[in-house]
């Protein structure tokens, strides 16, 4: 990665900064979706905007990691919350992240992952290099489309202001500021295209109407309240296609995206998580749509694809299935 150069300081530009964050590679844990190195550079983006130090230890960072992960991940990656603090030296030619350490730790080879205990002993502490650190703080407006890209390549956009909330990010410039146009900036980021007629086929097939609860209100001749939910999100490979979607309420669209519920791909019955606690409402809330079926499209050929549910399941549903 070429760098420019200030005085004696080697300086990233801020499209080599973006180009890094967005080369991170996308873990898996046995065979499943590990956003664990997206929420990490959130946290770590948080840090940097509230002029925190560059380096951290895993002992500052993993809390808030374990919570984000508990909300935002499948229910099984809590459990390899230290991974991201170690493995993310490794991504983007390791111009991206950094850790120190003593020496026993830091020449291992990047592929032996510590365990918990030994990320946290006195002296270990990791966080962006130097020249990514020095770039966030100098280019206005780099930091927050750092965190939109990062929003973008890895979760789906009903939960990113939610995330971005939880990780402490702000996502809105200074009113007080006004920041020069740059080329780097949101309306460039690079996304892939998306059949803007997905929504429309998705909420015909199902009738205007929420397949989980029936909402059907509308304004005039407008649905009102209706999304065409990816079931595969989209950003992850799902297609733009009706076997791949449910029209889903804004509410039940955000619910699903949590991994509240699942949809079984067989029976097509609707699968709510151990995880989702109604509160004083119980049964007469949302979880009286447990083991219901949903409501069914108007041709069995628009019903929702079994490799796309069992992604769904895989990646985002919080086992285990309410009894």
């Amino acid at each position: 990665m070429l760098h420019a150069r200030e005085g004696e300081r080697s300086v990233m530009t801020p499209q080599q900064v973006l180009q890094a964050v967005e080369s991170v590679r996308r873990a898996q844990t046995d065979g499943r979706y590990a956003p664990h190195k997206p929420l990490l550079l959130l946290l770590a983006l948080a840090r940097a905007q509230q002029g925190e130090s560059r380096l951290m230890t895993l002992g500052e960072v993993e809390p808030k990691l374990k919570e984000l992960l508990r909300t935002f991940a499948p229910s099984s990656s809590v459990k390899t919350r230290h991974y991201p603090y170690w493995h993310l030296q490794s991504d983007a030619g390791r111009q991206l992240w950094q850790v120190e350490g003593p020496r026993s730790l830091i020449d291992r080879s990047p592929g032996a992952t510590p365990n918990l205990g030994e990320l946290k002993q006195p002296g270990v502490q990791a966080g962006f290099t130097p020249e990514v650190s020095r770039a966030l703080m100098d280019q206005p407006g780099l930091l927050r489309e750092a965190a939109l890209r990062v929003l973008d390549a890895y979760f789906p956009e009903t939960l990113h202001q939610d995330i971005a909330a939880a990780a402490g990010v702000d996502l809105e410039p200074p009113h007080q500021v006004q920041e020069p146009e740059t080329p780097y900036l949101t309306q460039t980021l690079r996304r892939r295209k998306r059949d803007p007629e997905f929504r429309e086929r998705v909420l015909r097939a199902y009738e205007w109407r929420c397949c989980v609860c029936g909402f059907d209100l509308r304004v005039g001749h407008m649905p009102a309240g209706l999304e065409a939910a990816h079931i595969q999100w989209h950003h992850m490979g799902g297609p733009d296609e009706e076997p791949n979607g449910l029209s889903l309420c804004a509410l039940h669209h955000k619910l699903f995206d949590l991994g509240a519920f699942t949809i079984e791909p067989v029976s097509h019955r609707i699968e709510f998580s151990q995880h989702a606690v109604a509160g004083v409402r119980g049964d007469a809330g949302e979880l009286r749509h447990h083991g219901r079926p949903m409501l069914q499209p108007q041709h069995q050929d628009m019903n929702p694809a079994p490799i796309y549910l069992e992604w769904n399941r895989r990646n985002v549903f919080k086992a285990p299935v309410r009894a």
